[in-house]
């Protein structure tokens, strides 16, 4: 029977395709998973993950293959993606793909494939990549709509940042959708500094994922390889040889049984790869190491140019290559090497002269003819090809071309390893300036403006600085500003100081209208307007607005209108915010410009919420939402609606509903920015349901107890406000005292009416519960709060009732808190009402406060509160329920005798009873006497060890 290369029977793997199996069957279930599929190179990964894929097809599913390749390492963005979508519009058609996805998201596919028609001239450079993500994660989910979905992602060890960052996205995001990734890689590759290290520990935390690692066979399982390849059951002696050399690999086992049955083995693992190749005729060699510089595989036309053979000298060569098993035809009149180690043999067998030849033959076939190579890779391969061929120039020139068409796919990291290579080359290229038509300062520009876009805000200000270090300011300002408004974006993503510093710089740079001057004010304008100097924000912005309006730059006066727009919120003018807000979107709208849509509604929602409109401001949300993922932009302006309608849920006591929406956003790791807002909505609900450590960690993780400055008031205002409440909950009345002291010491508070009312408001609580502790500090902060009071005015309802509860003003507070249907706001209010009350002597009007109180609390699950509610009901004596007093069944004592006995066994005099429970010592011992005589008791101490040892106190 004659041998066969490979064993046409699929030995051992039982376990791993189960477990492959049972992440199948948990993704039908509505459970998207993935699956780490790990082990050494020649192990079986791709033999076991197609024999998996072949059984999810026959069992209905939909699976997309897509492989990286080495090309990767140097540039070659999406491989993996880009070959399953080809697969999918090879299988229907790139209409039918598109009519799967939001409107517009053709164009930006066809950044990766031609099929989908012109690309999009978005200049949006920021947020193109997060959007290019969303898409792919909703064409999963859209296709998953019709079937289950396997991806299968071969070679990750081999994966460029780009596609390493939307697996991670994908893993994260890909929650309720029929939809299992099963990735590959190389275990034995993965050294302590590999990109893909990180990468798998972090998806090793994300619910849902799993890890197989394939193991070696054991010797029994080699011997069913070897007879599955021979076509006999072979020799125990001979499977103990091959076994004990090839070490349980597969791979090998395969070279080793091509070595024949003469028992002589190679001395090392490359020789018993190389050993197969080096038993073809001498042309077939020859034309394999040509091939081997084309990758694992290589189109017959890219072949025939670069060995320069005829298509008919070509085949003859090949063919007993293609025999041995060695090369594999593959679609696509294509070749490929049955596994990446045979490659890398044959590719490490080239001799130094020959490996720059071939690679340089390489480049320059692409080069005079782009179509050899799939659509999107002609200009990387050229600069790869360039690279190894040890060719300075034409590696510098390549790479400049190649990091310019990585941009325009959105594969910024892509393009940032690029232009790091052009740097690298710089210096050996003596005229690089002329030869790409740009400065080195140029280059450094590009390559901080690629980091920024990619997220790697340290190397961004390093080509920032050193950018800055190559121009003379009074030669190039408007270079100098633009490098300079980048910083400052830098020093935001990174919550560093000095962004308005670099803008001001900036500004003074430009002092003449010009679009850069336009782009200058604008930025900086924004950040005064956050900063809390809105009167010389919005001078800025305007003069901004008018550069906009005289050249007809729309765009740019739209997203200026909104800047405005923060403006008047801050200044406490919420009706202007709305109008100037909707104007902006009306030329959005207009314009067909999502950013400007998006960004107005995100702003209305806030603004709505501050009015006290909350209801039109979650419905509102809820539309800007839904247009965010129509316009495949949800990880980006749809998260800052999110957080806007969580705020807004709080706002109303939807508590549990917001808390839903904060959990949904944070999985899919959003920026910096809006991580700390969600983090502080968060940190109110925690506060307010006494959940004490998850607090302390959220305010940690904001900087609320940082001692560094804060520039941004308004982040100030809130992370001092949340502080404050939290050494409540902590019971550190005096410690917040101290703290609402330092804040109030000439504080970066912000106008925004609504956050300084609401911090004022926390200090009357501080002040309230503090003043018994320390009378004179309470005193002191309570003066410089009425000073700041005084200057401080009240735009709007919500901004009116935070004022009335600073006032004290409790039960008008109380009243204003209904009317805005704000729940625990209101409870809160009546708690304080009904304390004062109590105070007044006002049993009566305490109670009727409570009950209108702890129903609320109860419900909104505000733990703190109930129990202040409970408390207080019992310093009053008050019954707020039917429900009775569980010891009232078992003592003659009534409630308020319960109660007064409490306090006596805490060791209270009948003087501070009295202060407790709002009553006269008299009444007290009245109490007193008649707890001894119930208890058969001549003592307070035996009335004490009585109520222990009948439980009376709970």
């Amino acid at each position: 029977m004659a041998r066969r290369a490979v064993s046409p029977v699929f030995v051992g793997r039982g376990a791993e395709l189960e477990n492959l199996t049972e992440a199948y069957e948990q993704a039908r279930k509505q459970a998207a998973t993935a699956v780490l599929v790990g082990g050494e190179a020649g192990v079986g990964k791709t033999r076991l993950t197609a024999r998996f894929a072949e059984q999810a097809e026959q069992d209905g599913a939909h699976v997309l293959v897509g492989g990286c390749v080495e090309l990767s390492a140097e540039g070659l963005a999406y491989a993996p993606f880009t070959a399953a979508l080809r697969q999918l519009v090879r299988e229907t058609s790139a209409a039918d793909v598109v009519a799967l996805l939001p409107e517009g998201a053709g164009r930006d596919l066809a950044r990766l494939l031609p099929e989908f028609g012109e690309p999009s001239g978005d200049g949006e450079s920021e947020s193109a990549r997060a959007r290019l993500f969303e898409l792919i994660l909703t064409l999963l989910e859209r296709l998953a709509e019709q079937r289950p979905v396997v991806l299968v992602i071969e070679d990750i060890h081999w994966a460029d940042r780009s596609s390493r960052d939307l697996i991670s996205f994908l893993s994260r995001n890909l929650k309720s959708a029929p939809v299992l990734m099963v990735l590959t890689f190389r275990s034995d590759e993965l050294h302590r500094t590999h990109p893909l290290r990180p990468v798998l520990a972090a998806l090793s935390r994300v619910d849902g994922v799993t890890r197989v690692d394939l193991p070696r066979f054991t010797q029994d399982e080699v011997a069913a390889q070897m007879a599955g390849i021979l076509g006999v059951t072979p020799e125990f002696a001979r499977v103990d040889r091959v076994f004990a050399r090839s070490g349980g690999i597969p791979l090998f086992v395969e070279a080793l049984l091509d070595c024949g049955n003469d028992g002589s083995f190679p001395e090392s693992l490359h020789d018993l790869i190389i050993g197969t190749v080096e038993r073809l005729p001498e042309e077939t060699q020859r034309v394999l190491r040509i091939a081997s510089a084309g990758g694992v595989r290589v189109g017959h036309d890219l072949l025939a140019a670069a060995s320069r053979l005829s298509d008919p000298d070509l085949e003859d060569a090949l063919r007993p290559a293609i025999s041995a098993n060695v090369l594999q035809i593959a679609d696509g009149r294509a070749y490929a090497f049955r596994h990446a180690l045979i490659r890398e043999a044959v590719h490490d067998e080239l001799l130094p002269g020959e490996h720059a030849r071939i690679h340089a033959r390489y480049a320059e076939e692409i080069d005079r003819d782009r179509g050899l190579v799939p659509h999107g890779r002609a200009a990387i391969e050229i600069a790869h090809h360039w690279y190894s061929a040890r060719d300075d120039v034409w590696a510098l020139i390549s790479a400049w071309e190649a990091a310019r068409k990585a941009a325009k796919s959105f594969a910024y990291t892509e393009q940032l390893q690029l232009l790091e290579r052009v740097l690298g080359l710089w210096d050996k290229v003596p005229d690089a300036g002329e030869r790409i038509e740009v400065d080195h300062c140029e280059v450094l520009d590009r390559a901080s403006e690629a980091a920024y876009v990619s997220g790697d805000m340290d190397r961004c200000l390093k080509y920032v600085k050193g950018a800055l270090a190559e121009l003379d300011e009074s030669e190039s300002p408007e270079r100098v500003a633009l490098l300079m408004v980048r910083k400052a974006n830098a020093y935001l993503h990174k919550a560093r100081p000095g962004a308005l510093d670099a803008l001001r710089g900036a500004e003074r740079l430009v002092p003449t209208p010009s679009d850069t001057r336009a782009a200058v004010l604008g930025r900086l304008g924004n950040l005064l307007m956050v900063a809390d100097r809105v009167a010389e924000g919005t001078a800025f912005t305007e003069e901004a607005l008018r550069i906009a309006r005289a050249t007809g730059d729309e765009p740019q006066e739209a997203e200026l209108l909104i800047n405005l727009a923060l403006g008047h919120s801050v200044s406490g003018d919420l009706e202007g915010t709305l109008s100037t807000n909707n104007r902006a979107a009306s030329i959005g709208t207009r314009l067909g410009e999502p950013r400007i849509i998006l960004r107005a509604l995100g702003n209305n929602v806030d603004a709505l919420d501050n009015l006290g409109r909350s209801e039109e401001a979650i419905q509102l949300a809820v539309k800007g939402e839904k247009l965010a993922r129509q316009y495949g932009r949800y990880r980006n302006h749809g998260v800052f609606l999110a957080n806007n309608r969580a705020e807004a849920l709080v706002s109303l006591g939807q508590w549990d509903e917001a808390l839903v929406v904060i959990e949904r956003v944070l999985a899919m790791d959003p920026s910096l920015l809006h991580r700390r807002h969600l983090m502080r909505v968060r940190a109110d609900i925690a506060v307010a349901r006494g959940e004490t450590e998850l607090a302390g960690d959220l305010l940690t993780e904001v900087g609320a107890f940082s001692t560094q400055p804060e520039e941004w008031a308004q982040d100030w205002t809130n992370n001092t406000r949340l502080r404050l409440a939290w050494h409540l909950l902590s019971g550190e009345p005096l410690k917040a005292l101290e703290v609402a002291d330092r804040a109030l010491v000439d504080p970066p508070l912000s106008s925004k009416a609504m956050l300084g009312w609401r911090l004022l408001a926390g200090i009357r609580d501080v002040c309230d519960a503090a003043s018994s502790i320390d009378a004179g500090l309470t005193a002191t902060v309570r003066a410089r709060g009425d000073e700041l009071c005084a200057g401080l005015e009240a735009f709007g309802p919500v901004s009116g009732a935070f004022r009335l509860v600073y006032l004290g003003e409790f039960d008008a507070a109380a009243a204003a808190w209904a009317r805005l249907d704000r729940r625990y706001s209101h409870a809160k209010a009546l708690v304080r009402a009904a304390a004062a009350a109590a105070a007044a002597g006002d049993r009566d009007g305490a109670t009727a406060r409570l009950r209108q109180a702890r129903p609320i609390a109860a419900e909104l699950r505000a733990a703190p509160l109930t129990d202040r509610v409970d408390a207080l009901a019992r310093r009053v004596g008050a019954v707020l329920t039917e429900t009775a007093d569980p010891a009232a069944g078992r003592t003659p004592l009534t409630p308020r005798e319960l109660e007064v006995l409490r306090l006596v066994a805490a060791g209270l005099s009948n003087r501070e009873i009295a202060a407790e429970l709002f009553i006269s010592a008299k009444t007290v011992s009245v109490h007193v006497s008649n707890i001894l005589a119930k208890l058969d008791a001549s003592t307070r101490g035996e009335a004490a060890a009585a109520a222990h040892r009948l439980s009376l106190l709970g």
